[in-house]
């Protein structure tokens, strides 16, 4: 059985299962293990509050409390908070942006990658390869953020450095958008979100890919890039504060935990607070090859349980809002036993997002595709039951998403 516990209870010989935080902020990466002392003494300096226990494989704690009482509590909150989406009106539907919102992130993902192989072949960064890039996700973002943040969970393990950071500008322009920023305070946002893992340049591929957990010389090597990309920003004319830093200070943490100037409370910027949401957002939804990505629903409920140690919860309630609670790409399962990936959010609530269904959980098999708005069916038995990852049915959502 898993059971949610306090770091302060936790004793060799019980089995963690999983640690509440994102695997960017610890060595442990996501690997699941038998506690013995040392590691012990690992969570408590990461920073780690609460983790996860199997019961079943190891010791138990009578404080503990079940894991599916945590959630219910969690979807519960989530749902009184979330019953009004974002109110900014769309210029275009998702259809009529998609095309031009692919052109955008084919291209921003060739920039991006010419900008780091640079870097690590000891160039400087250019503010001319860079502005272009984020004008014209902030154009597609300004029309419909629904076809960009769609794209965003598409990438493969190869390029992930690179899709990356497209996604973390994307993300940072609509939620600075939902904000309520504009003009030059969305570029230096954007900018920043685009550039802000530079510094990942300098640190080896062996230990960026490397897929069990990292010696402490390696997690070392991690936590050095934020000072990394913001000593290679500070050789790029032209560079702004508010980009500077977002490269420097997206990982640090409310609770003083993060890295690499353990900041804490008000000594983080509300742009590096919002750079921090989006960045673990976009890196527990991807694959890699020391985790499985998260559905997106299923990472906004993990990133709340987290948030009050982490993340500003007023930033992050809003970027929900920005995102909705089952965001555009999501696979979702209806308690009609089909699935459908969400193509648009509905402006009266979250969580009744159109739908493109396409397949049959009862039949084990695809079915013609059909557009279904969720809001104007009330009551129906059309009703999203949990968020789902394509690979336990053998789907590929991504075919309906992008479907003309």
């Amino acid at each position: 059985m898993l059971k949610k516990i306090s770091v302060s209870r936790l004793k060799p010989g019980m089995f963690v299962h999983e640690l509440c935080g994102d695997w960017m902020s610890h060595p442990f990466w996501r690997a699941q293990f038998l506690l013995k002392r040392e590691d012990l003494h690992r969570i408590v300096d990461a920073g780690i509050q609460h983790v996860y226990i199997d019961t079943d494989r190891g010791l138990d704690d009578q404080d503990a409390v079940a894991a599916t009482e945590v959630q219910a509590a969690v979807e519960e909150e989530l749902q009184a908070l979330l019953a009004t989406p974002d109110d900014h009106v769309l210029r275009v539907s998702v259809h009529e942006e998609m095309a031009r919102a692919r052109k955008v992130h084919e291209q921003a993902h060739k920039v991006v990658r010419t900008m780091m192989s640079d870097v690590r072949l000891g160039r400087a960064v250019s503010l001319e390869d860079a502005e272009p890039v984020v004008e014209a996700i902030t154009g597609s973002v300004l029309r419909n953020s629904g076809a960009l943040l769609g794209l965003i969970g598409i990438k493969n393990k190869d390029d992930y450095t690179f899709l990356h950071s497209v996604s973390v500008c994307t993300l940072m322009i609509a939620f600075g958008r939902s904000l309520g920023l504009s003009g030059d305070e969305l570029r230096q946002g954007g900018i920043g979100g685009l550039l802000h893992d530079i510094g990942k340049m300098r640190v080896p591929d062996s230990v960026l890919n490397k897929p069990g957990r990292l010696t402490d010389a390696e997690f070392d090597m991690i936590k050095r890039h934020p000072g990394d990309g913001h000593a290679v920003l500070l050789e790029t004319p032209g560079i702004g504060p508010v980009p500077l830093d977002i490269t420097r200070h997206h990982h640090e943490r409310l609770d003083g935990h993060g890295y690499p100037d353990k900041l804490s409370g008000d000594a983080i910027s509300t742009m590096a607070r919002m750079a921090a949401i989006v960045d673990v957002y976009d890196a527990i939804t991807a694959d890699r090859c020391y985790h499985k990505g998260l559905p997106a629903a299923e990472a906004l409920r993990k990133m709340w349980e987290w948030s009050a140690d982490h993340f500003d919860q007023k930033l992050l309630q809003a970027f929900m809002r920005c995102v909705g609670i089952y965001p555009v790409g999501s696979l979702v399962r209806l308690e009609s036993g089909r699935l459908g990936v969400v193509v648009e959010q509905n402006e009266g609530s979250l969580l009744t997002p159109r739908l493109r269904v396409f397949f049959s959980t009862r039949s084990n098999g695809y079915i013609k595709p059909e557009m279904l708005d969720l809001s104007r069916r009330p009551g129906s038995v059309d009703r999203i039951v949990s968020a789902e990852a394509p690979e336990k049915w053998g789907v590929d959502p991504r075919r309906f998403l992008l479907l003309e």
